[in-house]
């Protein structure tokens, strides 16, 4: 026994000497480092994004690569968000007299006046109606279209002038207290259900119906331009279809933004950036929605559009495509669709509609149809409609 005790001794104390000299080679190591840092100190490169840029510029442009959770935002920034957080905390002022704008953007003549007078009928009250007409011409106005006629400058599809045209008729509805959600179509629009069921699926429901989704092809966030940059982050790039309905709140809002729009209007545009061809209409409300009140909203489109052929525009249906059946089909689908531009044909997104999170159809209105149409669709109104939310 003692014998094997005597072996471990020196390696005990052989083990014991490294200690010291390990932390002494430590601190000669730190030494030295911090002597080259001081006698050599390391000069700022600046990075090629920033070239003829201010060195303001140039923090603002790389803060744009950020994590929108990690960089600091801007005055400008931070003024926004303030003003629009509190218009969010209002709550809503529904009242027996709230009602529904409808806000027609139109290139001429509305050719389903006398669908949307079946629909409207006995309805006094309850919604007001706003036309935008694309160009400055004569449109004819039935009995519920009159004296409501909001002229502008020419609207160019796909440019900013038609988000103009949008806030547009946003802030002439605005100006009546009494219009709670307000609802975008075009001439080409019909109604699916009874007034009723869409008063209440609107007046009555969560979130405004407001289309977002991610589209990581070239018509996506291929779109998205680095001049938007830090303000609008690419993660946060989003499209959609320009046919909303919302609620005063988010109306509210969306005519009290001058800096988000302001960037789609100085950038979303063809010829700023290589061959982007940034659409604004598409890209706006769907992106300003997504970064400011992202759990406000539907993310799908209560109307229906039918963009199978996968062209630039949605199919158009004529008096011969239309049945009983084919109407019933729209009226009770409850699964919305979005198609993205990756690949040749495109992937397709499907998730489940959700009124007050409970399963229900999608729809409300749908586009686009001929005015050829408009007799079979008058006929056929009774009978495809809903009336129970």
């Amino acid at each position: 026994m003692g014998e094997t005790q005597n072996l471990h001794l020196p390696l005990r104390t052989r083990s014991s000497l490294k200690k010291p000299l390990l932390i002494v080679l430590l601190v000669c190591i730190t030494s030295v480092l911090l002597i080259c840092t001081y006698m050599y100190p390391q000069h700022s490169v600046k990075s090629p994004a920033c070239e003829g840029l201010s060195t303001r510029g140039c923090q603002a442009a790389l803060s744009g690569w950020l994590d929108v959770h990690v960089r600091k935002h801007t005055d400008e920034e931070v003024a926004a968000r303030v003003v629009i957080r509190d218009i969010l905390r209002m709550r809503p002022a529904l009242t027996s007299r709230s009602k529904i704008a409808f806000m027609f953007l139109s290139p001429g003549t509305l050719p389903f006046e006398k669908l949307w007078d079946k629909f409207l009928q006995g309805q006094e009250g309850r919604f007001s109606i706003y036309i935008h007409p694309s160009r400055l011409r004569p449109v004819h106005i039935s009995r519920h279209f009159s004296d409501r006629e909001i002229h502008s400058d020419h609207v160019t599809w796909g440019r900013i002038s038609m988000v103009d045209a949008e806030r547009r008729l946003l802030a002439n509805a605005l100006e009546d207290p009494d219009n709670q959600h307000f609802v975008l179509l075009s001439e080409s629009c019909i109604p699916l259900h009874t007034f009723d069921y869409t008063y209440r699926y609107l007046i009555h429901g969560n979130v405004s119906f407001i289309d977002s989704f991610e589209d990581p092809g070239p018509h996506g966030t291929g779109r998205h331009m680095d001049h938007m940059l830090p303000e609008i982050p690419k993660i946060d790039f989003r499209k959609g279809a320009q046919w909303f309905t919302m609620k005063r709140q988010h109306a509210l809002i969306v005519m009290a933004d001058n800096l988000y729009y302001s960037k789609f209007r100085q950038y979303c545009r063809p010829g700023v950036e290589a061959n982007k061809n940034c659409i604004a209409d598409e890209h706006y409300l769907p992106t300003f929605f997504h970064m400011l009140d992202p759990g406000g909203i539907s993310n799908w489109s209560v109307t229906y559009v039918d963009w199978s052929e996968r062209r630039w525009h949605p199919k158009t249906y004529r008096a011969r495509d239309i049945s009983l059946k084919f109407l019933k089909n729209i009226t009770s689908d409850d699964m919305s669709v979005h198609v993205t531009s990756v690949g040749k044909r495109g992937d397709e997104l499907h998730w489940p509609c959700t009124w007050n999170g409970i399963r229900r159809p999608c729809y409300l209105f749908a586009r686009k149809f001929h005015s050829d149409s408009v007799n079979k669709l008058v006929r056929l109104f009774p009978n495809y409609t809903s009336t129970v939310v």
